[in-house]
């Protein structure tokens, strides 16, 4: 299991103390959801949608990129 999870409210990572997610969590979800990104999509909306509401300040479009997009264009 990954030490690189989300604190949520402010949603930094645990591990390394960055945004969530941060650079390591990302490979290792590339890595889990090999050959499944739609899977991957899925999971990381669930998240995004988790943070929105912690984090109104963000522009939505930020939160997308942070949350779901970096996957997205894999």
């Amino acid at each position: 299991m990954s030490e690189h999870n989300p604190v949520p409210a402010d949603w930094t990572c645990a591990g390394c103390g960055g945004q969530w997610p941060c650079r390591t969590r990302k490979r290792q979800l590339l890595a889990e959801f090999d050959g499944a990104p739609v899977s991957l999509t899925i999971y990381l909306g669930a998240y995004f949608v988790d943070a929105a509401p912690d984090l109104p300040d963000v522009p939505a479009g930020d939160l997308h990129a942070r949350f779901v997009g970096w996957a997205v264009t894999r």
